[in-house]
């Protein structure tokens, strides 16, 4: 199966680990123990981890929201990097998920900041919008099917506060959404979001060619 170091040589890849924060042992009990899952690539890796940590402490963030929870690595994540009164709406379409994650989430100790959400993630933000949350997240972190990328994100500016950050996994889809000949729905969509975001006038973005490829939008 590829891996999601596949932008670095071994060498850095394996000297950015050692150099980088040591990783929480919860975190270390996820990644491991979803090694052995069939679509075990989903998996973020420990620096992406370390990433989305840093972004909540920059962003000084109460309320997050995330579109795909996996197994829980980047959820936990963010919950050890949220203040004692954080929260972080956890949304996903799988109960087995939701159920493996929130194991996961009392064994860290942060399942008080967690509230999940079953089902699909575009009813929630919905939802969300329609009881008049319009700003009240400080960031969102979306890894779920790639063809919702944009709806999502749609639905993510207007619950932001201005300010407000969204993180955005897969956006080189492990090379695909570069291949001009891809036939791949997930590559297409990502493609298609990828471009449109170029031109959005309502954030400033970069993209980070770390893990699958990572942009940060900022809601102006």
């Amino acid at each position: 199966m590829a891996s999601k170091d596949y932008l670095l040589p071994a060498n850095i890849a394996a000297y950015l680990a050692a150099i980088s924060p040591a990783e929480h042992p919860v975190l270390a009990a996820i990644r491991r123990d979803t090694e052995q899952h069939p679509l075990a690539i989903m998996q973020i890796p420990p620096e992406q981890g370390v990433l989305l940590q840093f972004l909540v402490k920059l962003t000084a963030a109460r309320n997050v929201i995330e579109i795909g929870v996996f197994t829980g690595y980047s959820s936990t994540a963010m919950a050890l990097a949220l203040p004692e009164d954080g929260r972080l709406l956890a949304c996903d379409v799988s109960e087995e998920y939701l159920n493996t994650a929130s194991g996961y989430w009392k064994q860290a100790g942060v399942e008080h900041r967690i509230v999940a959400r079953k089902g699909p993630a575009i009813e929630t933000l919905d939802r969300l919008l329609s009881e008049g949350n319009f700003g009240a997240f400080d960031l969102a972190f979306i890894d779920a099917d790639k063809p919702g990328y944009s709806a999502y994100y749609e639905r993510l500016l207007e619950l932001l506060r201005p300010g407000g950050l969204i993180v955005v996994d897969n956006v080189f889809l492990m090379g695909e959404a570069s291949d001009p000949e891809t036939t791949n729905a997930n590559a297409l969509a990502v493609r298609a979001f990828n471009r449109a975001l170029r031109e959005d006038p309502r954030v400033d973005f970069c993209v980070i060619p770390m893990a699958d490829g990572i942009t940060l939008a900022r809601k102006k």
